[in-house]
């Protein structure tokens, strides 16, 4: 009779435990859903892609169910000791093999959770890879570069790099306008032509604080930064509204002030060197 009445006891365990599990495994399951659906939403993925998260924390909560009873009924101590030392060797070669997985994984997570970019955003990753973020998984990260090409980097590696982010709060940059003039040219008249030809430009914004306006600070602003052996190094700093229309304004300011430079007498340093009449030993 007291052996029955053990058999119930331990039933009863086993079924209260399972049922727990089931309880548990569902209240989780309304949260990481909830986690997976506002995930989704910032990747801009669907989230259905995602449900084996879930059933897998489904089997992780019945597995340890599973444990608790066979390691709590003494007679199931030998079966469980078998099958716990199969699984934990089983464990280890799947977690070897996956490692690398699981690492972009969480660190997939990561990156949704503390945002250091958004698909859409302009970014550069480490010194290599510059461009547009297409697309952002929990094992990868999609990036558009300006040749149209799809750059897939691992999460794992993304997390771990220096990300410039253009486009995180303000996409407005600063375009550095460069050019040397000979000692013997005028540095008003270039100064002049350089502010005049980034103002004139489409993509040149007025990126100047009320302060700046009311001092009559120009738009552009040109300095002289060094000197070289040929000549005076000047640089002027224009405003575009995004790197894409920055990179347009400069090589158009660039050319158009070469030939304001060659009509109003201003030398570039080291162009008369290619004239100069080669000398016979």
């Amino acid at each position: 009779m007291k052996v029955i009445d053990k058999q119930w006891e331990q039933l009863i365990f086993a079924i209260i435990v399972l049922a727990v599990a089931f309880i548990v495994g569902r209240i989780l399951r309304y949260i990481m859903g909830r986690f997976l659906r506002a995930s989704a939403l910032k990747l801009k993925v669907d989230p259905t892609r995602y449900n084996f998260f879930k059933n897998a924390l489904d089997f992780f909560i019945f597995l340890l169910a599973a444990i608790i009873i066979f390691r709590s009924i003494p007679a199931l101590h030998a079966f469980s000791t078998t099958l716990i030392t199969g699984a934990g060797v089983l464990a280890a070669i799947v977690g070897f093999a996956s490692q690398s997985a699981f690492s972009n994984i969480i660190s997939g997570i990561f990156l949704v959770i503390f945002r250091p970019f958004s698909v859409g955003d302009r970014i550069k990753v480490g010194q290599n890879y510059t461009g547009d973020v297409e697309d952002i998984t929990l094992r990868h990260t999609v990036i558009k570069d300006f040749e149209n090409k799809r750059i897939i980097i691992p999460n794992a590696v993304i997390s771990n790099e220096t990300i410039v982010n253009s486009t995180s709060t303000d996409e407005k940059v600063i375009i550095y306008i460069e050019a040397n003039i000979t000692f013997e040219s005028d540095i008003s008249t270039a100064v002049r032509i350089i502010q005049e030809e980034s103002v004139a430009h489409p993509f040149c914004i007025d990126n100047r604080s009320a302060d700046e306006l009311s001092g009559e600070e120009p738009q552009v602003m040109v300095r002289v930064i060094g000197f070289t052996d040929t000549g005076v190094q000047l640089r002027g700093y224009a405003w575009a509204r995004n790197s894409s229309e920055g990179f347009e304004l400069k090589c158009a300011v660039l050319r158009t002030i070469k030939e304001r430079f060659i009509r109003e007498g201003v030398d570039i340093a080291g162009l008369h060197r290619l004239f100069l009449p080669v000398k016979k030993s």
